[in-house]
């Protein structure tokens, strides 16, 4: 239905599953929680500076934060608009800092969008929440361009490296590329392990049968069951669909 699925996406060519998971949600809290945090950001910036900019920024760190997901969480099913709305939140980062001088109470309001952005990275480190998703999305949006030159410079950069990093995690992640390989520790980045919690996710069992390659899976745990067609026997693969079939 649209969900974030890496083996969809990569084997699939489903590459459009990197934008249409923005509107998906996992439930009534998880759409309310977005859509309240939206109304809070998203209107104060549209009438800064307009519809067509600050849904540009919206799409943009959307998809980056699907990316950068999909690069560092290759198993599971990932929905949500959370690396969408970090990217408003850079952004209006961004505009304080290069606009600082015509603001006031310029204090508070920085100190009150860094504890914003503190806060739900520090609770991305929960397990079951994606920070990979926040982070993507929240490096993808550009500098906000407004009065003075040097201002234009910023853009121009941001823009530069947007488009650049877009294309190397495409690139990689059309390839392959397990990005946890060339950084084990980043996997912290998403989810601390404590003695109140694991970060590993729940085992799942399949029972399987195979007609040619025509594959027959039933989740032992829930009971659902599902046909698909294999294009080779990697283990991996069947692990893949076993895991999203009992999820």
């Amino acid at each position: 239905m649209g969900a974030m699925e890496v083996e969809k996406v990569v084997k699939g060519h489903q590459g459009w599953r990197l934008i249409s998971c923005i509107w998906l949600h996992a439930g009534v809290f998880h759409l309310l929680a977005n859509m309240i945090s939206l109304l809070i950001i998203g209107i104060r910036l549209e009438k800064e500076f307009g519809f067509i900019r600050i849904g540009l920024v919206y799409v943009l760190s959307g998809f980056g934060g699907s990316l950068m997901s999909a690069l560092f969480l290759e198993l599971g099913i990932s929905v949500g608009a959370s690396g969408a709305l970090f990217g408003l939140l850079g952004a209006m980062l961004s505009e304080l800092i290069t606009n600082w001088t015509i603001y006031a109470n310029k204090l508070a309001a920085f100190s009150t969008l860094v504890i914003i952005v503190l806060l739900n990275l520090a609770v991305g480190l929960l397990p079951h929440v994606d920070n990979f998703a926040h982070i993507g999305g929240y490096i993808a949006p550009p500098a906000k361009s407004k009065y003075k030159a040097y201002q234009y410079v910023l853009l121009a950069i941001s823009l530069t490296l947007l488009i650049t990093g877009f294309a190397i995690g495409l690139l990689d992640l059309f390839k392959g590329v397990n990005v946890n390989e060339h950084c084990p520790w980043c996997q912290y980045m998403t989810c601390v392990p404590t003695p109140l919690w694991s970060c590993k996710s729940p085992e799942v069992y399949c029972q399987s049968s195979q007609f040619g390659p025509q594959l027959n899976l039933t989740c032992l745990s829930t009971g659902k069951s599902g046909t698909y067609i294999l294009p080779d026997d990697n283990p991996t693969h069947l692990q893949v669909l076993c895991s999203q079939l009992c999820q």
